[in-house]
Formats: structure tokens, C-alpha cells, sequence
């Protein structure tokens, strides 16, 4: 693809985005900003959950819009096999997908990378998860709170002789947003070589 000089580095590739709440969102807004087109999908009749964090500025959360700038927005029901269908439709025109699923939702709901190849070969499948795809941990739910608890960085703030304290910026959901936008952007380059996401 060639560029046009000023124009944003990833303008004409296009991202199909099924995370929610925080690393993956700011992985959709990194690759938003560079200049994809970044389709977000969301469950009917909520949305992401960050929809719902306060505060809000007339009526809107002011942290889902911080998070989900330069994003088109759509709702589908992935329990659906009408959904689904919808959705490789659009996969079928998509460079990157996204996803921040427990292990085995996306082939529960039909979106797994397996599945996807078939529709389009050359989809390049970001999966970002809290404790891997495989081992004992897999299936837990991870929040930054959690993972900077679990991994030790709560131990080393706070005041000496005090419990441990959780750093306010939600650092590791965004250190695992950046990572997967390097990983996405590697792909990218491989994929130039072979053909193939």
C-alpha cells in the first residue's frame, strides 16, 4: 500500500475491534490514532462496560470517550447466528482483529482465529488476555487491580509499614494495549512477506 506523504502510517487498513474496557480499547485507539479505521463492536443495549463509568459529560462517559476516540461504533448480538454472519462479512474486509475474551468465548461465539482464517486469510488476530490462553490461571478474570497485585507492583508502593497500594493509572492494561499494538504492528510487516495474518 502506498502512502501519500502527511498521511497517517496505518490510513486504509482496517480494524475490527470486540475488546472492551481498557487494554484492548487502548490498543483500538493506538491503531485509531495512527490512522485505521477501527470498527468497534459492542453488546446490544449496554455496550461497553466503561459506558457506564463515571463522570459523565452530558450524559456520555467521559472515560469510554478518552478510550474509544476516532472509533465507528456497532452492536451485535455474537450469540446469534445472524450476528455471526454479519460479522465475517466485515472480517472478510478487515486487516486486524481484536480481542479480549476469556479463553474459549471465541469459539463458544464463532470468532475464534481458526474460524476467522477461513473467512479472511490474511486477517492479522490479536487475542490479549490476563493469564494466557492455556495453564491454571487461563479461565480467571483480570482486571489491573488484580494483575498489580498479583505481580507485585502493588508491594513496592505506598508508605513504608503501610499495606500495599495500587499505582491510580491502570499501568498494566495499558503497558498490555501498547505491547499489542507492537505485536500488531509486526504482523503487519510479516504479513507483507506472506500473504497471510
Amino acid at each position: 500500500m502506498s502512502k501519500s506523504k502527511g498521511e497517517p502510517p496505518l490510513k486504509g487498513l482496517r480494524v475490527l475491534d470486540l475488546s472492551r474496557v481498557l487494554a484492548g480499547p487502548f490498543c483500538s485507539m493506538t491503531l485509531a490514532d495512527l490512522g485505521a479505521e477501527v470498527i468497534k463492536v459492542e453488546i446490544p443495549g449496554r455496550g461497553d462496560d466503561t459506558r457506564a463509568y463515571p463522570p459523565f459529560i452530558n450524559g456520555v462517559s467521559s472515560y469510554f470517550l478518552s478510550i474509544n476516540r476516532g472509533k465507528k461504533s456497532i452492536t451485535f448480538n455474537l450469540q446469534t447466528k445472524e450476528a455471526q454472519e454479519a460479522l465475517y462479512k466485515i472480517a472478510e474486509k478487515c486487516d486486524i482483529l481484536l480481542e479480549n475474551f476469556r479463553p474459549g468465548v471465541t469459539a463458544r461465539l464463532g470468532v475464534d482465529y481458526e474460524t476467522l482464517r477461513k473467512v479472511n486469510p490474511r486477517l492479522i488476530y490479536c487475542s490479549i488476555s490476563s493469564f494466557g490462553q492455556t495453564g491454571p490461571y487461563a479461565s480467571w478474570p483480570g482486571y489491573d487491580l488484580i494483575i498489580q497485585g498479583m505481580g507485585g507492583l502493588m508491594g513496592i508502593t505506598g508508605e513504608p509499614g503501610s499495606p500495599p497500594v495500587r499505582i491510580g493509572v491502570a499501568i498494566t492494561d495499558i503497558g498490555a494495549g501498547m505491547y499489542a499494538t507492537i505485536a500488531i504492528l509486526a504482523a503487519l510487516r510479516a504479513r507483507e512477506g506472506t500473504g497471510e495474518g
